[in-house]
């Protein structure tokens, strides 16, 4: 059996994070047509529960794409995928950030697809990068 280092940890907790985070985004918006019609305010009170998973896993991929970047030396094209991975990360921050401020159905809807897709995005650049 192989052994357990600190990589497999940091690398674990960087994969269990982006799960949530875009597997949420994914599911979640896949769920919002049924939930628009279980009722008015039920897909809120979804997106309100998944926000509280949400940003903590936001919060660990940020803190694991560091280390990340701090124990990883790779060569100038690794390096530059990296930084692309993190700035697209940023991306898909800041308009879920936006998505959960909007209160326009078209500034809703922008926001949650640029979030998601720059999510899937970021996913994409770590296989990359693994």
């Amino acid at each position: 059996m192989l052994s357990v280092s600190l990589d497999t940890v940091r690398v674990f907790l960087h994969v269990l994070a982006a799960t949530v985070w875009v597997g949420g985004q994914l599911t979640l918006a896949f769920l919002v047509p049924s939930l628009r019609t279980a009722g008015e305010g039920v897909t809120g009170t979804a997106a309100r529960a998944f926000n509280r998973v949400a940003w903590p896993a936001f919060a660990v991929l940020v803190a694991t794409g560091v280390w990340n970047m701090l124990a990883v030396d790779g060569d100038p094209a690794y390096k530059t995928t990296l930084h692309v991975k993190m700035a697209v990360v940023v991306i898909s921050g800041v308009t879920a950030f936006l998505h959960a401020r909007a209160r326009s159905r078209g500034a809703m809807a922008a926001f949650g697809a640029l979030s998601g897709l720059s999510a899937l995005a970021a996913l994409f650049l770590g296989v990359m990068l693994g």
